[in-house]
């Protein structure tokens, strides 16, 4: 798989590279799996481009050892790249033949993954603080729990914006002192993210 050249992080490369995408689509588009762009998944869900996977495991910064927690596990592709990095990673999905195909292709592949079927709005706070969060669906603001499960040092990489419209890849950032910075990423378009769907467990 090959990157622009604003993708130097040799984790982030490396892991997308063993990480078989194909694995993580549907059958009847597993020959489109290579290609540089979403495909749907089910349920009103994508999986992401890679470039906007490889952008946003980036941005967050992580490595071996890292306590990640993932919003929105869809594919489990996502969860697969990260875990590739060596983090451990906590993933939180609303619908649960998402999260349960997801499990499946994960554990099959041999990737770590913890999943967990419930409103990702809340985080998953028995893990907090977590070195990294990132959310693969677009809110109107970024929940107020997910920058509270952030260890200083730790960024959240999110998209925000409207429904069907352009949104916003932002990366927060909780400093050593406890306040929060925000970087503007890139222009983007995510799924909405979904609330209580589904009672969480």
């Amino acid at each position: 798989m090959h990157f622009p050249p604003d993708i130097t992080d040799s984790r982030v490369l490396e892991a997308m590279n063993d990480v078989p995408r194909h694995r993580f689509v549907p059958r009847r588009l597993i020959r489109a799996a290579d290609g540089d762009h979403p495909l749907p998944i089910g349920h009103g869900q994508t999986i992401s481009q890679p470039y906007i996977v490889a952008t946003m495991s980036q941005a967050l910064d992580v490595g071996p050892g890292d306590k990640v927690l993932e919003i929105g596990t869809g594919s489990g592709y996502q969860a697969a790249v990260l875990a590739a990095m060596g983090c451990e990673v906590y993933s939180v999905e609303i619908i649960p033949e998402l999260a349960e195909k997801a499990a499946a292709v994960l554990d099959d592949l041999g990737y770590d993954v913890a999943i967990r079927i419930g409103d990702g709005h809340h985080g998953w706070e028995e893990h907090a603080p977590y070195q990294g969060i990132i959310v693969t669906a677009a809110p109107d603001i970024p929940p107020q729990a997910l920058l509270d499960q952030l260890d200083l040092g730790a960024s959240l990489v999110i998209p925000v914006g409207p429904a069907g419209g352009l949104q916003t890849l932002w990366r927060f950032t909780r400093q050593p002192d406890g306040n929060l910075t925000r970087t503007r990423l890139a222009g983007v378009r995510f799924v909405p993210f979904t609330r209580n769907r589904r009672r969480s467990r």
